[in-house]
């Protein structure tokens, strides 16, 4: 496995966030968490690029105890991810954010953010302009870019749909199976979990800070209890009222 968290214990103070949560998540794939608001889903990814100490627990990348490592050694080792909320730099050009992405690497760039450019077209008409001039849906595809210019073995990607257009989110879920057939492992945490299950090759739902459900994704597109939480499933309306709340 290229990623593996095993039974990790997080804590906000006497808070307990994750309650023994593992995932593992193998070269190659794309991998999604699930689940409400509070669930854990940001937590997770937090531990993983090293935003949040364990409790406990252990983080195992590419075959290398992680557990204790800084977050900036992290993305040298190969985790990269684009963050909640995306985390622009407003008053840095689109270029100038997306070199910030290559910040701890060194040599030179120009190959991958030909690719950034590449991938989001949008990017390479406007890389002059100022990343908080954009819009909701161009500053995502500028958040992952940014992540990528980090050349990373898995990204990390949490709420990448949040806030945008049904067609934008369309086009998200499309780039984010192109960078994985290029090579890049993904890990998603993902709001609209029928995007993500549709797209993942595995997934996991949390709920409360702890994992109870794990399965091949389309396995759990087609599981009544996952429908009826989080597919709006025969409750229609009602689990759809648990999304709306969740999100604000």
């Amino acid at each position: 496995m290229l990623l593996e968290i095993r039974d990790i214990h997080v804590h906000y103070g006497k808070i307990a966030a994750l309650k023994g949560v593992s995932v593992e998540v193998g070269a190659g794939e794309i991998v999604t968490l699930i689940g409400a608001n509070g669930a854990g889903k940001t937590t997770t990814l937090k531990t993983i690029s090293g935003l949040r100490p364990l409790s406990s627990g252990s983080i195992v990348f590419d075959g290398a105890d992680i557990s204790r490592t800084p977050g900036h050694k992290r993305v040298l080792a190969g985790i990269g991810q684009a963050p909640e909320g995306r985390g622009i730099f407003p008053g840095m050009s689109v270029e100038e954010n997306l070199l910030m992405g290559a910040y701890a690497r060194k040599g030179d760039f120009s190959a991958e953010l030909k690719e950034a450019y590449e991938l989001f077209p949008r990017l390479g008409e406007r890389k002059g302009q100022a990343g908080g001039t954009m819009s909701g849906g161009e500053q995502q595809m500028l958040a992952i870019g940014r992540a990528l210019m980090a050349k990373p073995k898995v990204l990390l990607l949490d709420e990448p749909s949040m806030g945008l257009a049904p067609k934008l989110v369309q086009q998200i879920f499309s780039i984010i199976q192109e960078i994985n057939r290029r090579g890049t492992t993904v890990l998603l945490v993902e709001q609209n979990a029928q995007q993500a299950l549709q797209i993942a090759h595995r997934a996991y739902v949390l709920e409360t800070g702890r994992v109870v459900k794990a399965a091949p994704a389309a396995e759990l597109l087609d599981d009544p209890e996952v429908r009826a939480a989080y597919l709006g499933g025969d409750l229609g309306e009602a689990a759809a009222g648990v999304d709306d709340d969740a999100s604000r």
